[in-house]
């Protein structure tokens, strides 16, 4: 296939379109998007298998991140208000809730373990960064990147759809071709 316009050109122009979608308005997290845009290339390209992979496995380990969140904000000082106590918490809170991640990857709906880790990764940097329609709620900051997170296989179909593809005359001509005595 041929490209009328060049890949980087559409991807360029989706990309800059990410920074329109949720704004200022609803503060969500465009770059969420690229994660699961290049996650969707990493799992064998665009394509709805993929697609239907990335979307329950990405939401799957944000809401593990959540988990973590939420455990911790309610047990963290536990163990005493120091940094060391605090952090001795969140460790056992992650040990936890990481095996727990890891073993539902056993499961064949969420057996795509890096795409959960994509989810994982990013619901912090959502929440931390101070993301979401309301920044500080772990839910809204679930919602939020599960939501940009569900878009980047759409836009990397998209990308491709975008070149507007046409087959190249040469190489149809050359898969049309009768096979020779030889190559059958």
């Amino acid at each position: 296939m041929r490209e009328r316009i060049p890949h980087e050109i559409a991807a360029s122009v989706l990309a800059a379109s990410t920074a329109f979608i949720g704004g200022t308005a609803l503060n969500l997290p465009p770059w969420a998007i690229f994660i699961s845009w290049a996650g969707t290339f990493l799992a064998g390209g665009p394509s709805l298998p993929v697609a239907r992979r990335l979307w329950a496995a990405m939401p799957a380990g944000s809401f593990f991140a959540l988990l973590i969140v939420l455990v911790t904000q309610r047990i963290g000082d536990g163990l005493g208000p120091g940094r060391a106590a605090q952090d001795t918490v969140l460790a056992g809170v992650i040990l936890v809730v990481n095996t727990a991640l890891m073993y539902a990857g056993r499961l064949r709906l969420f057996s795509l373990v890096p795409g959960m880790f994509l989810g994982f990764a990013s619901y912090f940097a959502t929440f931390f960064g101070g993301f979401g329609f309301a920044p500080g709620n772990p839910w809204a900051a679930w919602l939020s990147v599960v939501a940009m997170n569900a878009l980047g296989p759409v836009f990397a179909h998209l990308a491709g759809r975008l070149t507007f593809p046409v087959p190249d005359v040469r190489t149809a001509a050359a898969d049309d071709a009768p096979l020779s005595p030889a190559a059958r």
